[in-house]
């Protein structure tokens, strides 16, 4: 894993990278960080997303002035749904996955938490395919929001206590519009349940926290969804 400096129409901004050994071409997943920013553990999913055979980008939406400024910036842009600088900075990360020598030219998006938001909110916008994981609470008009989105393969936790009701409805206007999806609850998994963040007993007991069978399972689905979105022959 390398940390690069990605152009931005707003600027440069960080980014980790992770290319897949061996000769490629690979297709590209962009990675969208939750509130907690990226750390230790966005780069464990970097990895293990670069060593299923993607190209993985994960832009720093906090990189112009640090969490504690940005986060009310990033959730205002995602309340309201307009366009702004972290939609600029995911579609620069989809941009420079694509100038890559190695890419294929298919570009999927992951997101978890917040991130997840995003991944739904963008999968109209030039994505293969989108992998939300718990992306709590939904967009706001989501019938609109997904208008013309990429197929989806949705993740969450049963013990969420932001997902009550959302795989349920999500699935419902994935449905009606015909869009290809793959949505999914595990019974015993709560919100972040794919992340392995600080402070894990705590986690637990609000209703978050991590689980290794649930995360195993749906990376499984996702690449298995991956693979057939994004024409891949040798990922996984």
């Amino acid at each position: 894993m390398t940390t690069i400096q990605m152009d931005t129409p707003a600027g440069p901004i960080d980014a980790l990278l992770d290319v897949p050994d061996g000769q490629g071409p690979f297709p590209g997943v962009v990675v969208i960080h939750d509130a907690i920013g990226y750390g230790p553990d966005k780069e464990s999913i970097n990895d293990h997303i670069a060593a299923a055979g993607y190209i993985a980008i994960t832009p720093n939406l906090f990189a112009r002035g640090g969490r504690a400024r940005c986060v009310p910036k990033v959730m205002r842009e995602l309340l309201t749904q307009r366009a702004g600088r972290a939609q600029d900075d995911i579609l620069a990360a989809r941009d420079h996955l694509l100038s890559m020598p190695q890419c294929s030219g298919k570009v999927g998006i992951a997101g978890f938490c917040m991130g997840g938001q995003f991944a739904l909110v963008m999968s109209p916008k030039g994505f293969g395919a989108s992998a939300p994981f718990y992306g709590t609470p939904l967009p706001r008009h989501l019938d609109e929001a997904l208008d013309g989105a990429c197929p989806i393969v949705a993740s969450f936790g049963s013990r969420d206590p932001l997902g009550i009701g959302a795989p349920t409805k999500l699935q419902r206007v994935l449905e009606q519009k015909a869009i290809p999806n793959d949505v999914k609850v595990y019974p015993r998994a709560g919100h972040s349940f794919a992340n392995k963040l600080p402070a894990q007993p705590l986690l637990r007991i609000t209703g978050f926290g991590y689980n290794e069978a649930a995360t195993q399972d749906a990376w499984a689905r996702v690449f298995a969804f991956f693979r057939e979105h994004l024409q891949t022959d040798g990922a996984g």
